[in-house]
């Protein structure tokens, strides 16, 4: 079983310009590729493989521009990941699964370093600190979170808001779990006002409208206005070296509010998971036309529910729990629970959901208990 970990290293300065220069160098290589198939295509009409183009790079390009040899300065394997990582972008784009792909901006765009397990010495772990091919030895902020003496086949350095991070994917054996599950099966209804309401009573508040989190939106909001005042004022070096510390504060206000919402995340899908129910029920979202509202779109990005099902899938697998998902079509806020009835005009503002049999209850409970009983589902 492969499982991954990530966590905060704290490379020295030496360290830091060697991964500075890597993600440069590979934001530079995945940009010239799509550039370079783009121009390809429009003479040729052909498309160019990642293998294609990396053979090209080494032996025509770089020999015949010697202004490129710094290229050859950084990882090889990183320059071919990010050429990999291209080719994967146009093949999505192919097969209609994404957009045409975009190219990566300096400071704004997440650039990882690739760097596979080459030789036994490589991606070794101690309790405080990792041996990094190319870097070395690299100290961990968090002391005993990937485990020592594992087999790890591959890592990834990144960085984001001024940090650096290393992520390493590691070959674990597989424990079976035993099923302690009771025959209490669990309906989740996700929301704007709460994040989660279940049916076993249990509801989630929304994180968005805690004291912590308005205040760091207050101070975002701060920060941004004195950013854009800089942009307004540019004179020269000077204010474009203000200019970078501001673009800096502004990224960790939002990084801070990220792992925020997401330790939130994770308490809830931990708290979901540890009652040990028979299958956990939630309902197919579809976040991208909820997003179309424009008067609850940033209330309902900031809540995350992609990244709740992502975690929740996960959990459950580990647990033995069948997670069940029902179509997004499902009238899970509409259906009576007590009667069957479906009330075809119910409005966003009723809250208390109220029907002709005299059933009446929380309508994101009234959910939550249909999601449960749904007898048209598919398994995760």
């Amino acid at each position: 079983m492969l499982k991954s970990y990530k966590t905060e290293i704290n490379p020295t300065k030496e360290q830091i310009q060697k991964i500075n220069r890597t993600i440069g160098t590979c934001r530079f290589i995945y940009n010239f590729y799509l550039a370079h198939n783009k121009e390809i295509y429009d003479k040729e009409k052909k498309f160019i493989s990642g293998f294609s183009f990396s053979k090209w790079l080494n032996n025509d390009f770089i020999p015949n521009n010697q202004e490129y040899l710094w290229i050859k300065d950084v990882s090889s394997k990183a320059v071919k990941q990010s050429i990999m990582n291209g080719e994967k972008a146009f093949k999505k784009f192919f097969k209609k699964e994404s957009k045409f792909p975009r190219f990566k901006k300096k400071n704004k765009s997440d650039v990882k370093v690739y760097l596979p397990k080459n030789n036994k010495t490589d991606w070794v772990v101690e309790r405080h600190r990792v041996k990094i091919p190319t870097l070395g030895w690299t100290r961990l902020k968090e002391k005993g979170y990937i485990p020592a003496n594992t087999n790890i086949k591959s890592g990834m350095v990144s960085t984001k808001a001024g940090r650096y991070y290393v992520s390493v994917l590691v070959e674990e054996c597989e424990q079976n779990k035993p099923n302690e599950i009771c025959n209490n099966p669990i309906g989740i209804d996700l929301g704007v006002k709460d994040f989660a309401v279940c049916s076993n009573e249990r509801k989630y508040k929304n994180i968005n409208k805690t004291k912590e989190v308005k205040k760091l939106k207050k101070k975002l909001k701060r920060e941004q206005k004195c950013l854009s005042r800089k942009y307004e004022n540019k004179k020269g070096e000077a204010t474009k070296k203000n200019i970078q510390k501001q673009v800096l504060k502004v990224q960790r206000v939002h990084q801070r509010l990220a792992n925020i919402r997401t330790n939130y995340i994770n308490q809830v899908v931990n708290e979901i998971v540890k009652t040990k129910p028979s299958y956990i029920t939630i309902e197919d979202l579809s976040v991208r036309s909820m997003m179309k509202n424009r008067h609850l779109s940033k209330a309902i990005s900031s809540q995350k529910f992609y990244e709740f099902r992502a975690k929740l899938e996960v959990k459950c697998k580990e647990n033995n729990i069948e997670l069940r998902i029902v179509d997004r079509w499902y009238p899970s806020s509409k259906l009576c629970h007590k009667c069957g009835n479906i009330k075809t005009d119910l409005k966003l503002s009723d809250r208390v959901y109220k029907c002709e049999c005299g059933y009446e209850a929380d309508r994101d409970f009234n959910a939550s208990l249909n999601l449960r009983d749904a007898e048209t589902y598919r398994v995760a």
